[in-house]
């Protein structure tokens, strides 16, 4: 049985399941196996702000399971992540109890810009997941030397991928096409 049964994509805090990264990912990756784009409720309710990251965390350890058994997967089967604040309410989920294959952080929010005190790190010692981090080299949200001091709390082994001169949100089609290449790769690796 594949480690990496399922994909599921969540956005960051202002955008949609509809993000051309994750589109393209879904594109690219659908017939490899199952990808499910996946709205929080305050984007399904037509907000475009979040509430606080841990009431959006119980909603997704509530509807991983649900997820799973649409795509005909086991919960522990489901690679979870996305973009930004999705990926981050996913690495949360994880650190909380939740079950899955492994991570798939895109552009993960370290910090606020120019913020770098305020680190978005607390629970990494608690994720013990595989991990792919991917991240431009000129992301403010996270330097490559931050990522890679940081994610050393991480339990599980972490990958780490940049792409030089992408900012939070690729917006080139090389930038994005590297995302989905990167996010491709890992989960051959990972047994999918």
């Amino acid at each position: 049985m594949r480690s990496a049964e399922a994909l599921l994509l969540t956005p960051g805090a202002g955008g949609g399941a509809d993000h051309r990264t994750l589109v393209d990912i879904d594109n690219a990756l659908s017939g490899r196996l199952p990808v499910r784009r996946h709205d929080f409720a305050y984007r399904r309710a037509g907000r475009r702000t979040p509430p606080r990251a841990p009431s959006v965390v119980a909603e997704l350890v509530g509807d991983l399971p649900l997820i799973a058994a649409e795509l005909g997967v086991s919960p522990g089967g489901l690679v979870i992540g996305g973009r930004s604040f999705g990926g981050r309410v996913c690495s949360m989920a994880v650190a909380d109890g939740a079950r899955a294959a492994g991570l798939v952080l895109l552009s993960y929010p370290l910090h606020p810009p120019d913020r770098p005190e305020r680190l978005r790190t607390e629970h990494f010692s608690r994720v013990s997941a595989p991990c792919l981090f991917v991240s431009g080299t000129r992301d403010p949200f996270a330097t490559p030397d931050e990522l890679g001091e940081h994610t050393q709390a991480i339990r599980g082994p972490v990958t780490l991928r940049f792409i030089d001169g992408a900012r939070h949100d690729p917006s080139s089609a090389a930038a994005r096409r590297a995302v989905v290449e990167h996010v491709g790769d890992w989960l051959d690796a990972l047994g999918a």
